[in-house]
């Protein structure tokens, strides 16, 4: 509900504080008194019309702030949602301060619960707070999607809405799964199919870690063998084979150095390093005179060790970095991608298996819900009639037309709220087209229609305050007093704020404020005043009677219409065993639930 609505700078209101209390709160007093600005400053407030023109003169910028106070804990949970709060729905009653400033540029600012936030946000918590009924576009059951939304908690539809919205995204998941992969396919199997190539070609090559050293090593002596030839035979005529070779000398400096020896025991040692290094010389003889032997000047082994070396040096340049090594990890990276790959293409297999179930039960669940909003719609039909026609509206037919939800697959043929688009239609007078309850074009006429459709589904209802606005257009005093008895009932459950013209309206409400408008010199003001007492509250209604001065005659005719309302506010509020006239509500609705429950099983 709301607690408080601040208005500062608006037009002809300068600084207006208006206490709101629960049941009906009504607004009354003369025309340009400044009603229409209440309307302006809870639209102002929800996120709607903010232009510059309704500054009042001479000043910066105006502000509209609102306290509401919160006792429903879903509604706790969308609104801190809605407006990205941290607020805690198991604590119950939770306040909210909404405020919103208008500047001269005709820049507006928002806060929430002192956070700023956006102009979407102020709408979406708007819409979750309070229903104003008065401009068209202003109406949130004039959107097809919130009819639907009142139709479902009328048809207390609520557990098969949310079990079809919970299917449909699963729905919505996997497919969008699937079309990834599908998407994808051929992408896919390009690249599996490549890495498959690359596989095999590395595969084929049988490559080895250290392999590429040993070849290259191979490579480097065969293709150098016939200067290893020359080279080691040189070196092998020189030590023995060559006239004057190096052993032949050497010897002889040995056979010289061991006579040295004999004679001079001093030269012993140098006698037995020159025979030692005579024998490292021969060692090295015999080793080159075997190497040369081992020696195979074989071309074939050449060209079979150069292709290995070009193999092994492609796979490095197409796989590899700088070595071998890196081609042998990089195959076994191409094998995940590869059991990855192929995986997928399991995975495509098993999601068309999941789609299957979770479509069929998603029919099911939503013809079942298509046939409670159908009795839902032939219950409610009738009722909305029977409210019209007690005001003022007889012969008024109203009807749900239905449709299909537009869905953005064909094969599916929903939406996130179930198969079926509806949309409320109102035949005002008998002879005339059934229209869409948004191209009403009377305003009185929508109000009173909104006031049917809300006093039968008003326990369905989680929008705690509504606004109503032109509400006693076109209407007499007899059918006021019917409006005013819709609206005392509709309050019990709801915040109910109501501008009125007529007396017998006014009479019904549990909180009377006066609207005036004051003439200080040169400046226009306008105040609101809680008309508490009962002495000034028939002196109001007296003054709305004949629009002037009250007289002893007005006077008592306000005194009847109070007692006359307070008669109803006792019907309504001493109920057996419901003292805030509830039950009977609930009873009406749970038995209707059971009628459409009947009728589906039949």
């Amino acid at each position: 509900m709301l607690r408080e609505l601040h208005i500062q700078n608006l037009a002809v209101i300068e600084d207006v504080a208006v206490d709101l209390r629960r049941g009906l709160n009504c607004f009354t007093g003369q025309t340009g008194a400044g009603k229409s600005l209440i309307i302006g400053a809870f639209e102002m407030l929800l996120g709607l019309r903010s232009t510059a023109d309704l500054l009042r003169a001479g000043a910066d910028s105006g502000r509209v702030s609102g306290v509401f106070e919160l006792h429903d804990a879903d509604t706790i949970q969308r609104v801190s949602e809605a407006a990205d709060l941290e607020m805690d729905p198991q604590e119950i009653p939770q306040q909210l301060l909404i405020t919103r400033k208008l500047f001269a540029s005709g820049r507006t600012s928002v806060s929430i619960n002192g956070q700023p936030a956006t102009a979407p946000m102020l709408r979406a918590v708007g819409e979750l707070l309070v229903d104003v009924h008065g401009q068209h576009d202003h109406q949130y059951l004039l959107k097809p999607a919130n009819q639907l939304l009142m139709l479902d908690r009328f048809g207390e539809c609520d557990d098969l809405r949310r079990q079809f919205g919970d299917l449909h995204r699963r729905l919505q998941q996997l497919r969008a799964r699937r079309a990834e992969l599908a998407a994808s396919s051929t992408l896919r199997r390009q690249q599996l199919e490549l890495y498959e190539f690359q596989a095999t070609e590395i595969d084929d090559a049988e490559p080895t870690a250290g392999e590429y050293e040993e070849v290259a090593a191979r490579h480097r002596l065969l293709s150098n063998l016939q200067k290893v030839y020359a080279d080691a035979g040189s070196a092998y005529g020189a030590l023995y084979e060559s006239e004057g070779a190096i052993l032949e000398q050497v010897q002889q400096v040995v056979g010289i150095l061991r006579e040295l020896a004999d004679l001079d025991e001093a030269m012993a040692p140098v006698a037995a390093s020159a025979s030692d290094g005579m024998a490292v010389l021969q060692d090295a003889a015999l080793e080159l005179s075997r190497y040369i032997n081992r020696i195979d000047l074989d071309p074939a082994e050449l060209a079979e060790v150069t292709e290995r070396l070009n193999t092994l040096n492609r796979l490095i340049h197409k796989y590899g970095n700088t070595s071998l090594d890196e081609v042998i990890e990089y195959r076994r990276e191409i094998q995940v991608e590869i059991e990855r790959l192929r995986g997928e293409s399991d995975d495509l297999d098993s999601i068309d298996q999941q789609i299957a179930p979770v479509e069929a039960e998603l029919h099911e669940v939503g013809a079942t819900l298509t046939g409670r909003r159908r009795a839902a719609a032939d219950e409610l039909c009738p009722r909305v009639e029977a409210e019209l026609g007690e005001l003022g509206m007889s012969g008024a037919k109203f009807t749900v037309e239905f449709g299909a939800q537009e869905s953005d697959e064909a094969a599916f043929g929903g939406g996130a709220t179930g198969f079926d688009a509806v949309e409320l239609l109102v035949q005002a007078n008998p002879g005339q087209p059934a229209r869409p309850l948004r191209k009403v074009a009377s305003g009185g006429e929508l109000s009173r229609i909104m006031l049917a459709i809300k006093s039968i589904a008003a326990a369905a209802d989680q929008v705690s305050v509504l606004v109503f606005d032109e509400i006693d257009s076109n209407v007499g005093g007899r059918m006021g007093t019917v409006i005013g008895d819709k609206l005392r009932h509709l309050a019990a459950g709801h915040q109910v704020l109501c501008i009125t013209h007529l007396p017998q309206i006014a009479a019904y409400a549990d909180h009377h404020l006066r609207i005036r408008k004051v003439v200080d010199g040169r400046q226009t003001r306008t105040q609101v005043e809680a008309l508490t007492d009962q002495s000034p509250r028939v002196d109001e209604l007296a003054e709305m009677l004949t629009g002037k001065d009250a007289t002893d005659t007005t006077r008592r005719q306000a005194r009847e219409m109070l007692s006359r309302a307070a008669a109803s506010r006792v019907q309504i509020t001493t109920r057996p065993g419901d003292p805030d006239g509830s039950s009977k509500k609930r009873s009406r609705r749970r038995t209707g639930g059971k009628r459409r429950a009947a009728a589906m099983e039949k």
